[in-house]
């Protein structure tokens, strides 16, 4: 319990600089208009950027990126306009690792109405970075993040860069979460997938569990991931299969008895919770601090309890159709917590995985690409990227 906090009243002592602008009193109700923007160039910008989580580096689609999430405040009483941003080498502030103009800022902060780069006075703003490298000795040790800025009408375009930030390198190695092939990387790590950018407040915190997770759904020969009804379940290629366990480790969470939906956009079984929202899942502790979360399992299916040691490879339970899902699918991603959403969500690497083609969503239809006989592509110690065709 937090003891309660006393205000000192302390005379003959101002405060040396107040970010938040204070409430004018009564009296002042009637003087002229407040100014738009400073009249002289300010010696510092009331804005504050938060990186909740350090950036790892990981691999993924060939090559190697660095996800992160820039957390903006403005803090002073002048609109704050975000013209451009700079990711910069933390050690080294000539080397510009990525460019972002404001039009690029745009479509990283989704924010209502059209003028989503600019916060006002006291608002926030979340900036979704994703840099890319040629390969994973090309990311820096340190990072920092500068901005063009502008306060309200003042003129002159100002310029405000982060202090260094240390830049992690992943170093979890896993197996595969299924096997076969003609596995699509659905939803997959990219800038753009919806998982990236769940960012979802759970007592009074909001995380990323599944910033890199990855929706499995399983094509047949047809380019389809079902093959006639597609109200069935039992028609979907994924439905079924063995959802294997990608370390050894101990069972933190399950939960079973979530019926099957039937398959549709709108369709679900039960109305949706944050308890059931991932259906029957299991969540495994693989050590260091991290979680595996697999979940939409068919209900029956699960072959493992709360405290049970499982080996790499052993079948946790079946993929089904369950709490928040369309259809069958394995949802899967790593976190630091047992609970599936108050989170965050961490990279990984498969030691070895083939890639077959792609596929580009049409609407509700996938659009299969898959490379020609002999020319798949073999990946190694990287995550599979965001509409890859893989074999396990």
């Amino acid at each position: 319990m937090r003891s309660p906090m006393y205000a000192v009243a302390v005379v003959g002592m101002a405060c040396l600089f107040s970010a938040w602008p204070s409430s004018a009193p009564a009296e002042e109700a009637a003087s002229p208009p407040k100014q738009t923007g400073p009249t002289t160039k300010p010696f510092t910008v009331a804005m504050d950027v938060n990186v909740p989580l350090t950036p790892t580096a990981f691999s993924a689609g060939g090559k190697a990126h660095l996800a992160y999430e820039l957390h903006v405040t403005n803090m002073g009483q002048w609109d704050l306009l975000l013209s451009a941003l700079e990711v910069v080498d933390g050690d080294n502030n000539s080397r510009v690792l990525a460019s972002f103009s404001q039009t690029d800022l745009e479509g990283m902060m989704p924010r209502q109405g059209s003028d989503k780069t600019t916060l006002a006075a006291r608002k926030a703003g979340v900036i979704f970075v994703w840099v890319t490298f040629d390969r994973l000795p090309d990311a820096p040790l340190k990072l920092s993040n500068r901005f063009k800025v502008k306060l309200g009408d003042y003129p002159e375009t100002l310029e405000v860069q982060t202090r260094p930030l240390a830049v992690a390198k992943n170093s979890l190695v896993i197996g595969a979460p299924l096997s076969g092939d003609h596995w699509v990387a659905a939803n997959g790590p990219s800038n753009k997938s919806g998982h990236r950018r769940a960012l979802i407040p759970i007592d009074a915190h909001a995380a990323i569990a599944q910033r890199f997770a990855i929706d499995w759904v399983q094509l047949g020969k047809n380019g389809k991931t079902y093959g006639g009804d597609p109200k069935d379940n039992k028609n979907y290629y994924a439905f079924g299969h063995d959802a294997l366990a990608v370390a050894d480790g101990v069972v933190a969470a399950v939960l079973d008895g979530v019926p099957n939906n039937v398959p549709g956009i709108d369709s679900r079984a039960q109305p949706i919770t944050l308890a059931n929202v991932g259906g029957n899942f299991v969540q495994l502790d693989v050590g260091d601090g991290l979680y595996a979360f697999y979940a939409h399992l068919q209900p029956g299916s699960l072959r493992v309890k709360v405290g049970d040691k499982v080996r790499r490879g052993q079948v946790l339970g079946l993929v089904g159709n369950t709490g928040n899902s369309t259809e069958p699918h394995l949802h899967f991603h790593i976190s630091n917590s047992p609970e599936p959403l108050a989170a965050e969500g961490f990279p990984y690497a498969l030691p070895a995985f083939e890639v077959q083609g792609s596929v580009q969503l049409l609407g509700e239809e996938i659009k299969a690409e898959l490379a020609p006989k002999g020319k798949s592509e073999q990946r190694t110690e990287a995550i599979p990227a965001d509409g890859e065709i893989v074999k396990f």
